[in-house]
Protein backbone atom coordinates (compact mmCIF):
# COMPACT_ATOMS: atom_id res chain seq x y z
CA UNK A 1 0.00 0.00 0.00
CA UNK A 2 2.89 2.28 0.97
CA UNK A 3 6.57 2.59 -0.34
CA UNK A 4 8.92 2.73 2.93
CA UNK A 5 8.57 6.64 2.49
CA UNK A 6 5.49 6.29 4.03
CA UNK A 7 3.83 7.58 0.04
CA UNK A 8 1.32 5.77 -0.99
CA UNK A 9 2.04 3.80 -5.02
CA UNK A 10 -0.84 3.99 -7.24
CA UNK A 11 -1.96 0.18 -9.03
CA UNK A 12 -5.84 0.18 -9.32
CA UNK A 13 -8.21 0.44 -6.14
CA UNK A 14 -6.27 -1.84 -3.13
CA UNK A 15 -8.52 -3.92 -0.86
CA UNK A 16 -7.82 -4.18 2.90
CA UNK A 17 -9.79 -6.23 5.01
CA UNK A 18 -10.18 -5.65 8.89
CA UNK A 19 -10.98 -7.11 12.08
CA UNK A 20 -9.24 -10.30 11.48
CA UNK A 21 -9.03 -12.49 14.46
CA UNK A 22 -7.38 -15.46 13.32
CA UNK A 23 -5.17 -17.39 10.99
CA UNK A 24 -7.99 -19.18 8.65
CA UNK A 25 -9.61 -15.73 7.68
CA UNK A 26 -6.12 -13.88 7.20
CA UNK A 27 -4.91 -17.14 4.72
CA UNK A 28 -8.15 -16.66 2.63
CA UNK A 29 -8.17 -13.44 2.57
CA UNK A 30 -4.48 -13.25 1.43
CA UNK A 31 -5.03 -16.66 -0.87
CA UNK A 32 -7.78 -14.01 -3.15
CA UNK A 33 -5.46 -11.29 -3.48
CA UNK A 34 -6.42 -8.72 -0.10
CA UNK A 35 -3.38 -6.14 -0.01
CA UNK A 36 -3.68 -5.30 3.42
CA UNK A 37 -5.60 -6.88 6.68
CA UNK A 38 -6.68 -4.79 10.00
CA UNK A 39 -6.15 -5.77 13.52
CA UNK A 40 -8.06 -4.51 15.84
CA UNK A 41 -6.65 -4.03 19.37
CA UNK A 42 -9.52 -1.43 20.46
CA UNK A 43 -12.36 -2.60 22.59
CA UNK A 44 -14.62 -4.22 19.88
CA UNK A 45 -16.04 -8.06 18.89
CA UNK A 46 -13.30 -8.08 16.70
CA UNK A 47 -10.63 -7.36 19.36
CA UNK A 48 -7.09 -9.12 19.25
CA UNK A 49 -4.15 -9.28 21.44
CA UNK A 50 -1.30 -8.08 20.50
CA UNK A 51 0.06 -11.85 21.25
CA UNK A 52 -2.61 -13.85 18.91
CA UNK A 53 -2.22 -11.09 16.16
CA UNK A 54 1.97 -11.48 16.04
CA UNK A 55 1.19 -14.99 15.88
CA UNK A 56 -1.04 -14.27 12.57
CA UNK A 57 1.45 -11.52 11.20
CA UNK A 58 4.48 -14.14 11.20
CA UNK A 59 2.45 -16.48 9.03
CA UNK A 60 1.81 -13.38 6.11
CA UNK A 61 3.42 -13.25 3.33
CA UNK A 62 6.21 -9.93 3.21
CA UNK A 63 4.14 -7.94 0.67
CA UNK A 64 0.61 -8.05 2.53
CA UNK A 65 -0.01 -4.77 4.39
CA UNK A 66 -0.29 -5.01 8.41
CA UNK A 67 -2.45 -2.46 9.93
CA UNK A 68 -2.58 -1.77 13.73
CA UNK A 69 -5.74 -0.41 14.65
CA UNK A 70 -5.97 1.68 17.86
CA UNK A 71 -8.44 4.24 19.55
CA UNK A 72 -7.32 7.31 21.76
CA UNK A 73 -4.05 4.84 22.65
CA UNK A 74 -0.75 6.81 23.37
CA UNK A 75 2.06 7.06 21.17
CA UNK A 76 4.65 5.28 23.24
CA UNK A 77 1.92 1.76 23.01
CA UNK A 78 1.48 1.88 19.87
CA UNK A 79 5.07 2.26 19.10
CA UNK A 80 5.41 -0.82 21.13
CA UNK A 81 2.39 -2.55 19.57
CA UNK A 82 4.20 -2.01 16.13
CA UNK A 83 7.34 -2.78 16.86
CA UNK A 84 6.55 -6.50 18.73
CA UNK A 85 3.73 -7.62 15.84
CA UNK A 86 5.73 -6.74 13.23
CA UNK A 87 3.11 -4.19 11.81
CA UNK A 88 3.41 -2.07 8.74
CA UNK A 89 1.18 0.66 9.37
CA UNK A 90 -1.43 2.24 11.58
CA UNK A 91 -4.97 3.03 11.67
CA UNK A 92 -6.11 5.99 14.44
CA UNK A 93 -9.60 5.29 14.98
CA UNK A 94 -10.18 7.61 17.54
CA UNK A 95 -10.05 11.27 18.87
CA UNK A 96 -6.54 11.06 17.98
CA UNK A 97 -5.21 15.21 17.54
CA UNK A 98 -3.27 16.02 14.98
CA UNK A 99 0.00 16.64 17.47
CA UNK A 100 -0.15 13.33 18.57
CA UNK A 101 -0.35 12.05 14.90
CA UNK A 102 3.03 13.95 14.49
CA UNK A 103 4.74 12.54 17.00
CA UNK A 104 3.71 8.71 15.33
CA UNK A 105 6.30 9.44 12.83
CA UNK A 106 8.00 8.15 10.55
CA UNK A 107 5.33 5.73 11.13
CA UNK A 108 2.72 4.80 8.45
CA UNK A 109 -0.42 6.45 9.86
CA UNK A 110 -3.96 6.38 8.68
CA UNK A 111 -6.14 9.26 10.38
CA UNK A 112 -9.96 7.18 10.22
CA UNK A 113 -12.23 10.24 10.69
CA UNK A 114 -16.55 9.12 11.21
CA UNK A 115 -18.34 11.42 8.78
CA UNK A 116 -21.80 12.45 9.17
CA UNK A 117 -21.99 15.66 7.19
CA UNK A 118 -19.59 17.77 5.26
CA UNK A 119 -18.25 19.41 8.50
CA UNK A 120 -16.60 16.48 9.31
CA UNK A 121 -14.87 16.11 6.46
CA UNK A 122 -13.30 20.34 7.08
CA UNK A 123 -11.18 18.81 10.04
CA UNK A 124 -9.27 16.66 7.55
CA UNK A 125 -7.01 20.04 7.11
CA UNK A 126 -5.22 19.84 10.38
CA UNK A 127 -4.51 16.05 10.02
CA UNK A 128 -1.00 17.03 7.78
CA UNK A 129 1.39 14.63 8.63
CA UNK A 130 -0.47 11.44 8.02
CA UNK A 131 -0.50 9.25 5.17
CA UNK A 132 -4.08 8.39 4.43
CA UNK A 133 -7.45 9.48 5.35
CA UNK A 134 -9.99 6.59 6.02
CA UNK A 135 -13.57 7.41 6.06
CA UNK A 136 -15.97 5.48 7.72
CA UNK A 137 -19.77 6.12 8.88
CA UNK A 138 -20.84 7.97 12.24
CA UNK A 139 -22.66 5.98 14.70
CA UNK A 140 -23.13 7.43 17.62
CA UNK A 141 -20.97 5.48 20.77
CA UNK A 142 -19.42 3.29 17.93
CA UNK A 143 -15.70 3.93 16.70
CA UNK A 144 -16.45 1.57 13.54
CA UNK A 145 -17.74 -2.07 12.26
CA UNK A 146 -21.00 -0.79 12.17
CA UNK A 147 -22.25 -1.77 8.67
CA UNK A 148 -23.60 1.10 8.09
CA UNK A 149 -22.73 3.27 5.28
CA UNK A 150 -22.72 7.32 4.69
CA UNK A 151 -23.00 9.81 1.95
CA UNK A 152 -20.34 8.84 -0.35
CA UNK A 153 -20.65 12.36 -2.09
CA UNK A 154 -19.10 13.37 0.86
CA UNK A 155 -16.05 11.34 0.09
CA UNK A 156 -15.80 12.69 -2.90
CA UNK A 157 -14.98 16.26 -1.26
CA UNK A 158 -12.47 14.75 1.30
CA UNK A 159 -10.48 14.07 -2.01
CA UNK A 160 -9.63 17.90 -2.02
CA UNK A 161 -7.13 18.11 1.17
CA UNK A 162 -4.48 15.91 -0.39
CA UNK A 163 -4.32 13.17 0.85
CA UNK A 164 -4.80 9.51 -0.01
CA UNK A 165 -8.71 7.90 0.61
CA UNK A 166 -9.97 5.06 2.50
CA UNK A 167 -13.23 4.14 1.97
CA UNK A 168 -14.79 2.23 4.37
CA UNK A 169 -18.48 1.98 6.63
CA UNK A 170 -20.60 -0.46 5.17
CA UNK A 171 -19.08 -1.39 1.69
CA UNK A 172 -19.94 -5.26 1.06
CA UNK A 173 -19.74 -7.41 -2.35
CA UNK A 174 -23.55 -6.03 -3.33
CA UNK A 175 -22.17 -1.90 -3.05
CA UNK A 176 -18.30 -2.17 -3.58
CA UNK A 177 -18.56 -1.11 -7.27
CA UNK A 178 -21.09 1.39 -7.37
CA UNK A 179 -19.21 3.24 -3.95
CA UNK A 180 -16.07 2.96 -6.46
CA UNK A 181 -17.65 4.26 -9.03
CA UNK A 182 -18.82 7.60 -7.09
CA UNK A 183 -15.95 8.06 -5.17
CA UNK A 184 -13.01 6.23 -6.98
CA UNK A 185 -10.62 5.96 -3.82
CA UNK A 186 -7.21 4.80 -3.17
CA UNK A 187 -8.21 1.94 -1.35
CA UNK A 188 -11.55 0.16 0.77
CA UNK A 189 -12.06 -1.33 3.31
CA UNK A 190 -14.08 -3.51 4.51
CA UNK A 191 -15.02 -5.74 7.76
CA UNK A 192 -18.27 -6.58 8.79
CA UNK A 193 -19.61 -6.51 5.02
CA UNK A 194 -17.76 -10.23 4.70
CA UNK A 195 -18.30 -11.96 8.26
CA UNK A 196 -20.44 -14.48 8.66
CA UNK A 197 -20.94 -13.27 12.10
CA UNK A 198 -18.64 -10.44 14.10
CA UNK A 199 -15.03 -11.96 14.48
CA UNK A 200 -15.64 -14.64 11.73
CA UNK A 201 -15.34 -13.90 7.92
CA UNK A 202 -17.07 -15.40 5.13
CA UNK A 203 -15.33 -17.25 2.84
CA UNK A 204 -17.76 -16.93 -0.20
CA UNK A 205 -17.70 -13.07 0.29
CA UNK A 206 -14.54 -12.15 1.08
CA UNK A 207 -14.18 -13.98 -2.43
CA UNK A 208 -17.02 -11.77 -4.58
CA UNK A 209 -15.32 -8.39 -2.51
CA UNK A 210 -12.12 -8.97 -4.07
CA UNK A 211 -13.55 -9.96 -7.52
CA UNK A 212 -15.89 -7.37 -7.83
CA UNK A 213 -13.17 -4.80 -7.27
CA UNK A 214 -10.58 -6.03 -9.56
CA UNK A 215 -13.46 -6.95 -12.01
CA UNK A 216 -13.60 -3.14 -11.75
CA UNK A 217 -9.80 -1.78 -12.29
CA UNK A 218 -10.10 -4.28 -15.24
CA UNK A 219 -12.88 -2.49 -17.00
Amino acid sequence: MFNEKGECEMRGVLIKICGITNINDALIAVDYGVDALGFIFAKSPRQITPQNAKKIIEKLPPFVGKIGVFVNESPSYIQKIFKECGLTGIQLHGEEIPELCRELHPLTVIKAVRIKDENDIKILNAYTSVSAFLLDSYVSNKKGGTGKKFDWKLAVLAKNYGKPIILSGGLTPDNVTEAIKIVNPYAVDVCSGVEAKPGKKDKLKIKKFIERVRKYDAG
